[in-house]
């Protein structure tokens, strides 16, 4: 991944604009959460993904695009449990 240097204004009430490039990147949208870490003369922003919700919206835009239904991944996810004690446990 290509790492970028970017100089940034400061503006009114302490507002950044965080370069497109890396809004994209990270799939940031207005109102996710970043990380401020502060190590005493630098500090670190990061983005703070809450992970199972972009998990879940990722998850259904898949089923959608598969043509599949709740149902069928439930049914899929029997089979999987049933093989799997198999495997474990004869």
């Amino acid at each position: 991944m290509d790492m970028m240097n970017k100089t940034l204004t400061l503006r009114r009430r302490g507002v950044l604009t965080l370069p497109a490039e890396l809004r994209r990147r990270y799939r940031l949208e207005e109102g996710d959460p970043l990380t401020l870490i502060d190590l005493g003369g630098i500090f670190i922003l990061s983005p703070k993904v809450p992970l199972v919700p972009k998990l879940v919206g990722e998850l259904e835009r898949l089923r959608e695009e598969a043509g599949l239904g709740v149902e069928d991944l439930l049914e899929g996810l029997d089979e999987h449990r049933r093989r799997l004690y198999r495997e474990r446990y004869g």
